[in-house]
């Protein structure tokens, strides 16, 4: 059976600001409390989220993560309140596009799949 997909980023002067998998970075961290934890969540070396996450911050001329050095209770991170609006605005867009998209497929490729 056929489905769409798609993927969305949004540029700030021809470079990607925000995407689907840096949302889901940034999104990674927000949960976990730490950056190393995120990349391990989502199978990347520390060294490439923290590089996306400085991209992104870089950008959008937003701090977008706290980070907290380790010591005796360790480090951590946490997301700004801009952040958190970022993400929720983006993923609300996204779902909005992804039900565009299903509805605009459903009209032009409605057709019974035992027809193929």
């Amino acid at each position: 059976m056929m489905k769409p997909q798609f993927n969305l980023w949004l540029e700030i002067n021809g470079e990607v600001g925000l995407s689907i998998w840096r949302v889901r970075l940034l999104q990674a961290v927000g949960e976990t409390g730490s950056i190393s934890a995120a990349a391990a969540q989502l199978g990347i070396h520390y060294r490439t989220a923290w590089q996306k996450i400085h991209e992104m911050e870089t950008r959008l001329g937003q701090k977008l993560v706290e980070t907290q050095t380790g010591g005796h209770g360790g480090g951590g991170a946490t997301l700004t309140p801009t952040a958190q609006a970022y993400l929720d605005k983006f993923n609300q867009f996204s779902q909005q596009i992804e039900g565009e998209i299903h509805r605009h497929y459903q009209a032009l490729f409605d057709f019974d799949d035992s027809q193929r």
